[in-house]
């Protein structure tokens, strides 16, 4: 019996990367933090890592809240989705609003907002509030008025938001409205 005199390939770190990374840039830099920059070519080839503190608040803005943008088509050239995060001060109410043909997700990260909207389904107008907590989704359909409020006095409400369009639509309204099936333009 003959044994092999080539050693076995040495075992990769624990984090699964090569012991011997192909040489580039230093991890950080750059358009991204993990590509040479010869990939600086268009944005929509490659992954794209928008960190917490990089997101944008030069989107429209409603009075009581602050939005910020993660993936949009100015970040990193979404054209077919906008997410963000907004941020609704404690005993806060937001000025009533829309966002356009977008539909919207909102997914409760921190505090009990409330989701506030009119419906006439029963026969007469009425306020609806849906109160939420942290892991609670909401859906707002196209052109639907509503507004955020935080009740609670002493903490933020953060929420992530996801909108199938690439950009934050908001259209700010003087009141809100029950929607019918024509929406108002």
């Amino acid at each position: 019996m003959t044994s092999d005199p080539t050693p076995p390939p040495p075992s990769p770190p624990s984090d699964g990367r090569p012991e011997n990374p192909t040489p580039g840039p230093v991890p950080g830099t750059g358009f991204h933090p993990h590509l040479p920059d010869r990939a600086a070519g268009s944005p929509r080839l490659r992954l794209h890592h928008i960190r917490a503190d990089a997101l944008d608040a030069d989107t429209t803005q409603t009075g009581g809240m602050r939005r910020f943008a993660a993936i949009s088509s100015h970040t990193v050239g979404s054209e077919k989705l906008f997410m963000g995060r907004t941020h609704v001060a404690p005993a806060t109410s937001s000025g009533n609003h829309h966002h356009g043909d977008s539909e919207t997700a909102i997914h409760v990260i921190s505090g009990h907002p409330v989701f506030v909207f009119a419906d006439d389904s029963a026969g007469r107008v009425r306020e609806v509030r849906l109160q939420a907590g942290p892991g609670d989704y909401i859906f707002v359909p196209p052109f639907v008025p509503h507004r955020e409020e935080n009740p609670d006095p002493d903490t933020e409400a953060v929420v992530v938001i996801a909108r199938s369009t690439q950009e934050a639509i908001v259209v700010n309204l003087p009141g809100l409205y029950p929607l019918h099936d024509d929406p108002p333009t």
